[in-house]
């Protein structure tokens, strides 16, 4: 006669563990993230409570939003079960975002738009879409009148003014005007902070986000990065530059496909109907400079 013998042992006594685990894996994956953003704010003499304020504001945000049921935004109880806050707190915080304080607007600036139409117009490019040198002067297809069409109320002499300053334009003996470069660079380090944090970490994050959400029905997003740990310490100057050639290529190729598309666009007239996406693609090169971040490829 057999005798089979069967233990029995709560499943929660081994998922548990297994969700701690995960959990920390994740944690421990944000924290090394977090550091170069804690020495950003701390540049900034952006302090602990600040940023506590702000990461509660996008908990209360993201939760309300993105965690609803049937399309309708999380009520305050549950919202506060998924964040850690009081309900207290909970509605304090979705008051202020109701009411818009402090809420974020990226735009560009009258410069900008000015420098990408001239790019982007076919009455301001060559048969090879490159930007055609203007005259300052003139009703159509000069400078004066794309500065009017797309500069806001900018004038034409001030707009000439800070393009020569940035950089992006020269201007010849006679005083044609010629475009140097298809983007601004930002004019300081808090420019150009703000610039990298929006369109390049969000959208990077924000590609994490979407091909890591084990819920989402949608197609992954492309996302690729090569990465070595056996780059001698003398050559990185070297590998800076190529990839910094190459990243650079990529992406003017990719913005020739936006204008392309931009033009499109246009001629459609969707922008009035709201019938648009945002899209940004993105290449990334990175050198580790920081000893005490701790983490392993």
């Amino acid at each position: 006669m057999s005798v089979i013998s069967l233990a029995i042992y709560p499943i929660d006594q081994y998922i548990a563990p297994m969700q701690e685990k995960l959990k920390q894996q994740v944690l421990d994956a944000f924290q090394l993230l977090m550091r170069p953003m804690v020495r950003i704010l701390l540049r900034y003499g952006i302090g602990y409570r600040e940023f506590v304020e702000v990461a509660k504001t996008t908990y209360v945000g993201v939760a309300s939003s993105d965690f609803g049921i049937r399309g309708r935004p999380t009520n305050i109880s549950r919202v506060a079960v998924m964040t850690g806050l009081t309900r207290k707190e909970v509605k304090r915080i979705r008051d202020k975002i109701i009411s818009g304080e402090r809420s974020v607007a990226v735009k560009t600036t009258p410069l900008a738009d000015v420098l990408h139409h001239w790019h982007a117009q076919a009455d301001y490019t060559d048969s090879s879409g490159q930007p055609l040198t203007l005259q300052f002067a003139g009703e159509n297809c000069s400078f004066s009148s794309l500065v009017r069409a797309f500069g806001g109320d900018v004038p034409p002499g001030a707009m000439r003014t800070e393009m020569k300053r940035v950089g992006v334009i020269e201007e010849d003996d006679d005083g044609a005007l010629r475009a140097i470069s298809r983007v601004v660079r930002p004019s300081s380090d808090h420019d150009r902070l703000i610039t990298m944090l929006v369109h390049g970490a969000y959208a990077f994050l924000s590609n994490i986000a979407h091909n890591t959400d084990s819920d989402s029905s949608d197609s992954k997003w492309a996302s690729r990065v090569a990465y070595t740990t056996s780059v001698p310490s003398d050559n990185t100057k070297q590998l800076r530059r190529i990839a910094g050639d190459r990243i650079w290529d990529f992406a003017e190729s990719i913005d020739d496909v936006f204008i392309t598309y931009e033009a499109l666009s246009e001629d459609r007239k969707l922008s009035d109907h709201g019938d648009e996406n945002a899209v940004a693609v993105g290449v990334f090169y990175f050198e580790e400079q920081d000893e005490d971040a701790n983490y392993e490829w």
